[in-house]
Protein backbone atom coordinates (compact mmCIF):
# COMPACT_ATOMS: atom_id res chain seq x y z
CA UNK A 1 0.00 0.00 0.00
CA UNK A 2 3.02 2.43 0.91
CA UNK A 3 4.98 1.87 -2.27
CA UNK A 4 1.42 2.46 -4.41
CA UNK A 5 0.95 5.94 -2.47
CA UNK A 6 4.95 6.65 -2.72
CA UNK A 7 3.94 6.58 -6.61
CA UNK A 8 1.15 8.51 -7.08
CA UNK A 9 3.07 11.35 -4.71
CA UNK A 10 5.61 10.81 -7.16
CA UNK A 11 3.74 11.43 -10.37
CA UNK A 12 1.99 14.27 -9.11
CA UNK A 13 4.27 16.99 -10.33
CA UNK A 14 4.43 15.31 -13.99
CA UNK A 15 0.49 15.23 -14.10
CA UNK A 16 0.78 18.65 -12.92
CA UNK A 17 3.78 19.37 -15.33
CA UNK A 18 1.67 17.98 -18.45
CA UNK A 19 -1.91 19.85 -16.93
CA UNK A 20 0.31 22.90 -17.18
CA UNK A 21 1.47 21.84 -20.70
CA UNK A 22 -1.65 21.04 -22.21
CA UNK A 23 -3.27 24.73 -20.73
CA UNK A 24 -0.81 26.74 -22.55
CA UNK A 25 -1.03 24.71 -25.78
CA UNK A 26 -4.73 25.24 -25.29
CA UNK A 27 -4.35 29.50 -25.00
CA UNK A 28 -1.80 29.51 -27.64
CA UNK A 29 -4.28 27.70 -30.10
CA UNK A 30 -6.91 29.85 -28.82
CA UNK A 31 -4.58 33.03 -29.18
CA UNK A 32 -3.90 32.04 -33.04
CA UNK A 33 -7.54 31.49 -33.51
CA UNK A 34 -8.33 34.91 -32.33
CA UNK A 35 -5.20 36.04 -34.41
CA UNK A 36 -6.47 34.66 -37.65
CA UNK A 37 -9.86 36.26 -37.46
CA UNK A 38 -8.22 39.33 -36.70
CA UNK A 39 -6.47 38.98 -40.00
CA UNK A 40 -9.49 38.20 -42.35
CA UNK A 41 -12.30 40.68 -40.41
CA UNK A 42 -9.57 43.68 -40.12
CA UNK A 43 -8.57 44.27 -43.72
CA UNK A 44 -12.95 43.84 -44.36
CA UNK A 45 -13.70 46.27 -41.54
CA UNK A 46 -11.37 48.90 -42.68
CA UNK A 47 -12.34 48.44 -46.46
CA UNK A 48 -15.71 48.83 -45.74
CA UNK A 49 -14.97 52.28 -43.27
CA UNK A 50 -12.86 53.58 -45.85
CA UNK A 51 -15.62 53.05 -48.62
CA UNK A 52 -18.70 54.33 -46.17
CA UNK A 53 -16.56 56.87 -44.84
CA UNK A 54 -16.19 58.53 -47.91
CA UNK A 55 -19.76 57.96 -49.59
CA UNK A 56 -21.71 58.96 -46.68
CA UNK A 57 -21.34 62.67 -46.97
CA UNK A 58 -22.52 63.19 -50.50
CA UNK A 59 -24.69 60.36 -50.58
CA UNK A 60 -27.90 60.80 -52.69
CA UNK A 61 -31.12 58.65 -53.52
CA UNK A 62 -31.35 60.12 -56.71
CA UNK A 63 -27.86 57.81 -57.73
CA UNK A 64 -30.49 54.97 -58.09
CA UNK A 65 -32.77 56.31 -59.81
CA UNK A 66 -30.96 58.40 -62.42
CA UNK A 67 -28.59 58.07 -65.23
CA UNK A 68 -26.35 60.55 -66.90
CA UNK A 69 -22.95 61.36 -68.80
CA UNK A 70 -20.29 59.35 -67.52
CA UNK A 71 -19.07 61.01 -64.22
CA UNK A 72 -22.54 62.76 -63.12
CA UNK A 73 -25.80 62.10 -62.60
CA UNK A 74 -26.25 58.73 -60.91
CA UNK A 75 -26.21 54.81 -61.08
CA UNK A 76 -29.27 53.59 -62.21
CA UNK A 77 -28.21 51.82 -65.46
CA UNK A 78 -25.13 50.73 -63.86
CA UNK A 79 -26.99 48.77 -60.97
CA UNK A 80 -29.74 47.62 -63.48
CA UNK A 81 -26.56 46.03 -65.57
CA UNK A 82 -24.99 44.51 -62.34
CA UNK A 83 -28.48 42.43 -61.07
CA UNK A 84 -29.11 41.21 -64.85
CA UNK A 85 -25.48 39.94 -64.75
CA UNK A 86 -26.10 38.31 -61.23
CA UNK A 87 -28.95 36.88 -62.60
CA UNK A 88 -27.82 35.75 -65.32
CA UNK A 89 -24.35 34.37 -64.19
CA UNK A 90 -27.26 32.88 -61.46
CA UNK A 91 -29.20 30.94 -64.28
CA UNK A 92 -26.14 29.83 -66.27
CA UNK A 93 -23.43 29.17 -64.19
CA UNK A 94 -25.45 27.22 -61.37
CA UNK A 95 -27.18 25.18 -63.78
CA UNK A 96 -24.19 24.30 -65.90
CA UNK A 97 -22.27 24.30 -62.34
CA UNK A 98 -24.40 21.91 -60.44
CA UNK A 99 -25.12 19.12 -63.26
CA UNK A 100 -21.01 19.46 -63.82
CA UNK A 101 -20.81 18.72 -59.91
CA UNK A 102 -23.34 16.07 -59.86
CA UNK A 103 -21.86 13.98 -62.97
CA UNK A 104 -18.24 14.40 -61.26
CA UNK A 105 -19.76 13.45 -57.84
CA UNK A 106 -21.88 10.48 -59.01
CA UNK A 107 -20.53 9.18 -62.53
CA UNK A 108 -17.70 10.42 -63.28
CA UNK A 109 -14.72 7.71 -62.24
CA UNK A 110 -11.23 6.83 -63.58
CA UNK A 111 -9.11 8.34 -66.05
CA UNK A 112 -12.27 10.51 -67.86
CA UNK A 113 -13.18 11.97 -63.87
CA UNK A 114 -9.45 12.85 -63.01
CA UNK A 115 -9.19 15.00 -66.56
CA UNK A 116 -12.26 16.62 -65.36
CA UNK A 117 -11.64 17.69 -62.48
CA UNK A 118 -7.89 18.83 -63.87
CA UNK A 119 -9.74 21.05 -65.99
CA UNK A 120 -11.87 22.31 -64.27
CA UNK A 121 -9.19 23.00 -61.24
CA UNK A 122 -6.92 24.45 -64.44
CA UNK A 123 -9.75 26.82 -65.76
CA UNK A 124 -10.18 28.30 -61.70
CA UNK A 125 -6.90 29.51 -61.70
CA UNK A 126 -6.61 30.85 -64.95
CA UNK A 127 -6.50 34.72 -64.04
CA UNK A 128 -10.25 36.65 -64.78
CA UNK A 129 -8.44 39.08 -67.51
CA UNK A 130 -7.07 36.10 -69.38
CA UNK A 131 -10.23 34.54 -69.50
CA UNK A 132 -11.80 37.90 -70.72
CA UNK A 133 -9.24 38.51 -73.18
CA UNK A 134 -10.20 34.84 -74.58
CA UNK A 135 -13.87 35.77 -74.60
CA UNK A 136 -13.13 39.08 -76.60
CA UNK A 137 -11.59 37.26 -79.20
CA UNK A 138 -14.21 34.49 -79.11
CA UNK A 139 -17.53 36.09 -78.99
CA UNK A 140 -16.55 39.90 -79.64
CA UNK A 141 -14.55 39.43 -82.36
CA UNK A 142 -14.88 35.88 -84.00
CA UNK A 143 -18.39 35.36 -83.25
CA UNK A 144 -18.94 38.63 -84.12
CA UNK A 145 -21.27 39.63 -81.24
CA UNK A 146 -19.47 42.76 -80.08
CA UNK A 147 -19.60 43.87 -76.54
CA UNK A 148 -22.55 42.75 -75.17
CA UNK A 149 -24.82 40.76 -72.64
CA UNK A 150 -24.24 37.75 -73.72
CA UNK A 151 -20.17 37.80 -74.44
CA UNK A 152 -19.92 39.06 -71.02
CA UNK A 153 -22.53 36.67 -69.37
CA UNK A 154 -20.84 33.36 -70.98
CA UNK A 155 -17.05 34.73 -70.06
CA UNK A 156 -18.58 35.20 -66.29
CA UNK A 157 -20.19 31.87 -66.82
CA UNK A 158 -17.01 30.57 -67.41
CA UNK A 159 -15.10 31.71 -64.54
CA UNK A 160 -17.73 30.56 -62.08
CA UNK A 161 -18.85 27.38 -62.93
CA UNK A 162 -15.53 25.54 -61.54
CA UNK A 163 -16.64 27.25 -58.14
CA UNK A 164 -20.21 25.77 -58.77
CA UNK A 165 -19.00 22.40 -59.49
CA UNK A 166 -16.15 21.70 -56.94
CA UNK A 167 -18.40 23.24 -53.97
CA UNK A 168 -21.34 20.24 -56.02
CA UNK A 169 -19.32 17.42 -56.28
CA UNK A 170 -17.45 17.83 -52.23
CA UNK A 171 -21.66 18.37 -50.78
CA UNK A 172 -22.61 15.00 -52.58
CA UNK A 173 -19.95 13.43 -51.44
CA UNK A 174 -19.99 14.47 -48.42
CA UNK A 175 -23.66 13.03 -48.14
CA UNK A 176 -23.35 9.56 -45.87
CA UNK A 177 -23.25 6.43 -48.02
CA UNK A 178 -25.93 4.97 -45.90
CA UNK A 179 -28.66 6.88 -47.10
CA UNK A 180 -27.62 5.63 -50.50
CA UNK A 181 -27.77 2.19 -49.23
CA UNK A 182 -30.83 2.94 -47.33
CA UNK A 183 -32.71 4.48 -50.46
CA UNK A 184 -31.04 0.93 -52.40
CA UNK A 185 -32.92 -1.35 -49.85
CA UNK A 186 -36.19 0.71 -50.45
CA UNK A 187 -36.08 -0.44 -54.07
CA UNK A 188 -35.39 3.53 -55.53
CA UNK A 189 -33.54 3.81 -58.33
CA UNK A 190 -30.44 5.41 -58.59
CA UNK A 191 -31.96 8.98 -60.63
CA UNK A 192 -34.64 8.96 -57.82
CA UNK A 193 -32.71 8.29 -54.82
CA UNK A 194 -30.38 11.07 -56.02
CA UNK A 195 -33.40 13.62 -56.89
CA UNK A 196 -34.95 12.63 -53.83
CA UNK A 197 -32.45 11.94 -51.29
CA UNK A 198 -29.10 12.90 -52.29
CA UNK A 199 -29.63 16.40 -53.71
CA UNK A 200 -31.91 17.26 -50.56
CA UNK A 201 -28.96 16.07 -48.47
CA UNK A 202 -26.70 18.46 -50.32
CA UNK A 203 -28.08 21.22 -51.10
CA UNK A 204 -26.84 23.72 -48.48
CA UNK A 205 -23.39 23.01 -49.86
CA UNK A 206 -24.89 23.52 -53.47
CA UNK A 207 -26.58 26.49 -52.65
CA UNK A 208 -23.51 27.79 -50.78
CA UNK A 209 -21.14 27.36 -53.78
CA UNK A 210 -24.01 29.05 -56.21
CA UNK A 211 -24.31 32.48 -53.92
CA UNK A 212 -20.12 32.46 -53.54
CA UNK A 213 -19.98 32.43 -57.47
CA UNK A 214 -22.20 35.37 -57.68
CA UNK A 215 -20.49 37.13 -55.22
CA UNK A 216 -17.34 36.44 -56.79
CA UNK A 217 -18.67 37.56 -60.84
CA UNK A 218 -20.67 40.95 -59.09
CA UNK A 219 -16.81 42.30 -58.10
CA UNK A 220 -14.93 41.51 -61.54
CA UNK A 221 -14.19 43.99 -63.71
CA UNK A 222 -11.46 42.93 -66.42
CA UNK A 223 -13.76 39.86 -68.21
CA UNK A 224 -16.52 42.54 -68.52
CA UNK A 225 -14.00 45.19 -70.11
CA UNK A 226 -13.35 43.27 -72.71
CA UNK A 227 -16.88 41.37 -73.19
CA UNK A 228 -19.51 43.72 -72.28
CA UNK A 229 -17.45 47.09 -73.01
CA UNK A 230 -19.94 49.96 -71.36
CA UNK A 231 -22.94 52.19 -72.24
CA UNK A 232 -25.29 55.13 -70.49
CA UNK A 233 -28.36 53.32 -71.45
CA UNK A 234 -30.33 50.74 -69.54
CA UNK A 235 -30.01 47.17 -69.89
CA UNK A 236 -32.14 46.04 -72.68
CA UNK A 237 -33.33 42.60 -74.01
CA UNK A 238 -31.17 42.57 -76.56
CA UNK A 239 -28.07 40.00 -76.22
CA UNK A 240 -26.05 40.68 -78.66
CA UNK A 241 -24.83 43.97 -80.22
CA UNK A 242 -25.51 46.09 -77.37
CA UNK A 243 -23.05 47.27 -74.55
CA UNK A 244 -24.18 46.78 -70.80
CA UNK A 245 -23.17 49.01 -68.11
CA UNK A 246 -22.39 47.53 -64.52
CA UNK A 247 -21.02 49.14 -60.97
CA UNK A 248 -17.56 47.78 -61.25
CA UNK A 249 -16.85 50.31 -64.60
CA UNK A 250 -17.73 53.22 -62.28
CA UNK A 251 -15.41 52.15 -59.64
CA UNK A 252 -12.44 51.96 -61.39
CA UNK A 253 -13.14 54.45 -64.02
CA UNK A 254 -15.00 57.88 -62.22
CA UNK A 255 -12.39 57.71 -59.63
CA UNK A 256 -9.71 58.84 -62.17
CA UNK A 257 -11.41 61.57 -63.74
CA UNK A 258 -10.80 65.31 -63.26
CA UNK A 259 -14.50 66.02 -61.82
CA UNK A 260 -15.62 66.07 -58.29
CA UNK A 261 -18.85 64.65 -59.05
CA UNK A 262 -17.20 61.89 -61.24
CA UNK A 263 -15.12 60.67 -57.28
CA UNK A 264 -18.09 60.98 -55.13
CA UNK A 265 -20.18 58.82 -57.38
CA UNK A 266 -17.10 56.21 -58.02
CA UNK A 267 -17.52 56.00 -53.86
CA UNK A 268 -21.26 55.25 -54.73
CA UNK A 269 -20.82 52.59 -57.02
CA UNK A 270 -18.50 51.24 -54.22
CA UNK A 271 -20.73 51.45 -51.25
CA UNK A 272 -23.80 50.03 -53.70
CA UNK A 273 -21.11 47.05 -54.51
CA UNK A 274 -20.72 46.35 -50.65
CA UNK A 275 -24.44 46.53 -49.96
CA UNK A 276 -25.23 44.36 -52.84
CA UNK A 277 -22.04 41.95 -51.74
CA UNK A 278 -23.52 41.76 -48.18
CA UNK A 279 -27.19 40.69 -49.31
CA UNK A 280 -25.93 37.91 -51.63
CA UNK A 281 -24.12 36.81 -48.68
CA UNK A 282 -26.81 37.06 -46.50
CA UNK A 283 -28.99 35.58 -48.67
CA UNK A 284 -26.79 32.68 -48.93
CA UNK A 285 -26.83 32.67 -45.24
CA UNK A 286 -30.53 32.30 -44.98
CA UNK A 287 -30.86 29.55 -47.33
CA UNK A 288 -28.68 27.07 -46.05
CA UNK A 289 -30.05 27.58 -42.80
CA UNK A 290 -33.88 27.06 -44.52
CA UNK A 291 -32.38 24.03 -46.38
CA UNK A 292 -30.91 22.49 -43.55
CA UNK A 293 -34.04 22.46 -41.46
CA UNK A 294 -35.59 21.41 -44.38
CA UNK A 295 -33.20 18.20 -45.21
CA UNK A 296 -33.23 16.97 -41.44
Amino acid sequence: MSAVLSDVTASRPLIRKASLRRRLVDRSLWGLAYLALLVIVGPAAWIIYGVVSRAAPHWQWSVLTTTGAAGSGGLENEILGSLVFLLGVAILAGGVGVASGIYLAEYAAGPVGAVLRTGSEVLAGIPSIVIGYVGYLAFVVTFHWGFSLLAGLITLTLMTVPYTAKATELSLRQVPSSYREGADALGMSDSHSLRRIVLRSGLPGITTGVLVALAISLGETAPLLYTAGFTQANPTLSLTHQPVAYLTYAVWTFYNQPSQKAVDLSFDAALILIVLLVVVLLTARAVVSFTQRNTE
